[in-house]
């Protein structure tokens, strides 16, 4: 039986809007349930966000709280990660949700140029928020824009700044930052199978890159995510309907090239978490 594949299925995110798409649950009542809707579907990570009452995105220890709180109770065993990101809060404030200790949370290693903005994390702000997860016990997912990230996600592994299973994400279709380029994925791949044997990794496409991404990470026996952050429409012309009904197209890529889905039993086995949450 060939490897099985881990599905991220990341929810919100901090710029698509009611606007954008109907389905993009803001609220952590929604959010709840649409992971709940993601998880039956074959998703065993929720990637998450969380929003103000106006839908902008915010680091609010209590919001982040009260999910990961509704999550456990709807979704058992399905593992938890927070994000960091910079869309969300200035400096230190991206990691006030980390003593709430989410199975995960996202960790990117470097700077990148984004659209209209330079998503900044310097050295000492990465180091911060490593040592963060590390006091509370939480698994980083490296999120790779550049490849300079993955040579420096590798050498924190290396020195003891990240511990355990090393596990990273690269996203592919971000304006300015790294193109969705087949050549480009496979030496990325490349890198960590020879930098990192034992790391186990996973790409995100933005936009219409999402579906050509999933294919790539299933057919090369990685793993994969999917959601509405990243990508609100089913195809040109139809917006999706829900995080699941991209799940499912993921699901139906691991059918394809036979693959198994994980479920949240496997996937905290292959990650290294804890078998309960």
């Amino acid at each position: 039986m060939s490897k099985p594949c881990i599905i991220c299925v990341a929810i919100t995110g901090s710029v698509a809007r009611k606007e954008n798409n109907p389905a993009v649950p803001i609220t952590v009542a929604e959010q709840v349930e649409s992971v709940h809707e993601a998880f039956e579907a074959g998703a065993t990570i929720a990637h998450c966000h969380v929003r103000n009452d106006d839908q902008t995105p915010t680091s609010d220890p209590e919001k982040f709280g009260r999910l990961l709180e509704g999550l456990r109770k709807h979704c058992p065993g399905m593992i938890v990660q927070f994000s960091t990101g910079g869309r969300s809060g200035a400096g230190r404030e991206r990691g006030g949700m980390l003593p709430l200790r989410p199975d995960m949370a996202s960790l990117s290693t470097g700077s990148v140029n984004f659209p209209a903005r330079v998503y900044e994390n310097t050295p000492e702000l990465v180091d911060w928020l490593a040592s963060e997860m590390r006091d509370y016990g939480v698994m980083p997912e490296i999120e790779a824009f550049d490849l300079s990230h993955i040579h420096t996600a590798v050498a924190m592994h290396r020195d003891g700044r990240i511990p355990g299973k090393l596990y990273v994400q690269f996203v592919f279709g971000v304006k300015n930052a790294m193109p969705s380029d087949p050549a480009v994925f496979d030496y990325y791949v490349k890198t960590v199978e020879r930098l990192a044997p034992e790391a186990e990794w996973c790409a995100a496409g933005i936009g219409p890159a999402q579906l050509t991404v999933n294919e790539w990470c299933i057919a090369a026996g990685g793993h994969t995510r999917t959601g509405l952050e990243d990508n609100v429409r089913l195809n040109r012309d139809t917006l999706a309907p829900s995080n699941a009904a991209l799940v499912e197209r993921a699901v139906e890529l691991c059918q394809k090239y036979e693959r198994p889905v994980a479920d949240w039993r496997q996937a905290r086995e292959i990650l290294g978490l804890p078998s309960a949450a």
